[in-house]
């Protein structure tokens, strides 16, 4: 599913964001734990009228790293990366957008969220990952 979703966006900016938003430590960051595919999933779907704008967004979070950073934004440090999503929460961007950041950052954190705790059946939250790291579901013993 990652793969339809890579011509509609830069999967390595992708994933790059989802990490920077829940990023891995003891447990999985937002990536390992499937949340491309469950917005792979979600704008085939869903959401499908939406992902022209999704697209716009992560293509301008890389306009706005290079403007800033001079690099694409999986390049950057994660104190750049955080920066550029901090100035596009607030509004307060470089670069020129065709959609309006503050929204774009809304459903960026909204949609992450959603792949990184749903139901597995969905398309995100591998190995259920979020639901051990919470207690809502015991670790599997090995």
């Amino acid at each position: 599913m990652q793969a339809r979703l890579i011509h509609l966006m830069d999967l390595k900016t992708l994933r790059a964001v989802v990490d920077c938003l829940i990023p891995p430590d003891d447990f999985a960051g937002a990536y390992e734990a499937g949340v491309c595919d469950y917005l792979a999933r979600l704008f085939q779907t869903d959401m499908v009228e939406q992902r022209d704008f999704f697209s716009a967004g992560i293509e301008a979070i890389d306009a706005e790293a290079t403007l800033r950073f001079n690099g694409p934004f999986a390049a950057l440090t994660p104190d750049q990366q955080t920066l550029i999503l901090q100035a596009i929460e607030s509004g307060d961007v470089a670069s020129a957008w065709v959609i309006p950041p503050q929204r774009f950052f809304e459903m960026l954190v909204h949609t992450t969220a959603e792949g990184y705790y749903s139901d597995p059946q969905q398309g995100g939250n591998r190995g259920s990952t979020s639901w051990v790291m919470t207690g809502f579901e015991e670790r599997a013993e090995s």
